[in-house]
Order: structure tokens, then sequence, then C-alpha cells
């Protein structure tokens, strides 16, 4: 996918969880950077034949197996992808610290708040 389509999807994202976009513009565009990336190398270990180990010939002459380059830095870009979504509070871990609480919960006012306190001791 193309980084302008994968920056309006994470915005789509933010909004949902109650979160302006551009307040993290940059963050939302080095993301969408690396997803686009990460999408593209994929694409070509997949034409490639997804083969996930190759043999490669050392200067010595030794022929030895070795992940596929290719896979390797998918995994890298998926890697630093996942720090990006954990930073904007997209992941459900990173969303309940964020807000203290589950996606799609919201919190109650600070006095129903007060009062399930209060009721619990």
């Amino acid at each position: 996918m193309e980084a302008k389509k994968w920056k309006n999807k994470i915005s789509k994202y933010l909004r949902q969880v109650n979160i302006d976009p551009k307040q993290y513009d940059s963050l939302v565009r080095t993301l969408s950077d690396i997803l686009e990336q990460r999408d593209a190398c994929f694409e070509q270990y997949v034409q490639d034949g997804a083969v996930p180990v190759i043999e490669y010939t050392n200067k010595a002459g030794a022929t030895n197996t070795v992940k596929n380059p290719k896979l390797v830095m998918w995994m890298d870009l998926n890697t630093q992808a996942l720090a990006y979504w954990k930073e904007l509070g997209l992941t459900p871990a990173a969303y309940k610290k964020m807000t203290g609480g589950k996606q799609g919960e919201e919190k109650g006012s600070a006095l129903v708040e007060a009062l399930k306190a209060i009721e619990a001791s």
C-alpha cells in the first residue's frame, strides 16, 4: 500500500481512539513510509518465491545457507513499525497504558469514577 493510503488509515485509527492526528503528523508520516517500504519488501520477497533461506557464497568461496535478506529486512521494518504503533497508542497494550482502559471503552466523568472508587472500598 502507498504511504498516502497508510497515512489516511493511521489517521482514521487515531481519530477512532480520540487522538488528533495533526498532533502526531511527523510520527504518522514516518510510520506510513515504513509501512510502504515493508509492503514493497514483502512483495519482492513473494515475487522471488518466498524462500526463507538462500545460499550465499562468501569471499573465500564457501557456500553457506543464510536467512533471505529480504525476509530479514521485512522483519526489521515490522519491528520498526510496531514501535511507532505503540508510540501512537494504537496497540491494545499501549492504548491501555495511555488511557487506563480498553480500546472502545470510554472512561466516565471524574464524579462517576470517584463514586465507583467509593463503592469498591
